[in-house]
């Protein structure tokens, strides 16, 4: 049997908002960031659905809402986009389709942001709730990606990374079982949250 038949599918959304890199002028380097970290993070069997877009609100609007609302992932995680220039509009584009907001995660990542530079602090990171996935703007450099997600284990006191919320979110709005890789990350849930694996719990149709 496969290991990750011990654990609940999951669908992640995937997005690169990039002009240049949308147009073909450069390889894009979010999306590959974005499935390395979390392959690693996972052991659940994961769907991929990527999208490389323009810095269009728009266009983003749009391509968030068919992952979540026709896809039905159960994450989106987006990189690029949350700067303060004219053209950086993805938290606009988030917030636009949110049914709630997280804020909570937009002030981790400035925080672990904030270690490295002091123009953290321009960031604009939103994570919102839509339906029952949750979406997450990210920042557009790999290296950061990684250290937003991860956080500072080696920092003392250590800095927590974003993603160790994120599973038991996706268990509060009704989403499948996320289960880490402990020697890579470890999540976070209440003792009375937490299964062991086959004890699977996959998103209601």
């Amino acid at each position: 049997m496969n290991p990750t038949d011990e654990f609940d599918p999951v669908r992640i959304g995937v997005v690169s908002i990039s002009d240049r890199a949308s147009a073909g002028i450069y390889q894009d380097q979010g999306i590959p960031a974005l499935k390395d970290w979390l392959g690693r993070a996972l052991r659940n069997p994961v769907q991929w659905e990527e999208r490389l877009i323009p810095d269009e609100q728009a266009q983003i609007s749009a391509a968030l809402c068919a992952l979540v609302d026709d896809l039905q992932c159960d994450l989106v995680l987006t990189t690029g986009g949350t700067g303060p220039a004219p053209r950086d509009l993805t938290p606009e584009a988030t917030l636009a389709i949110a049914h709630k907001v997280m804020p909570g995660f937009g002030e981790q990542m400035r925080q672990i942001s904030l270690a490295f530079v002091p123009t953290a602090i321009l960031s604009r990171q939103v994570a919102v709730i839509r339906g029952r996935t949750l979406i997450i703007n990210l920042p557009g450099q790999p290296k950061s990606i990684a250290e937003t997600l991860q956080g500072l284990p080696e920092r003392q006191p250590p800095v927590q990374g974003i993603f160790a919320a994120v599973p038991y979110c996706i268990d509060l709005i009704g989403g499948p079982y996320l289960a880490c890789d402990d020697a890579f990350t470890k999540a976070f849930r209440p003792k009375a949250a937490q299964r062991a694996p086959g004890q699977t719990r996959s998103r209601p149709t």
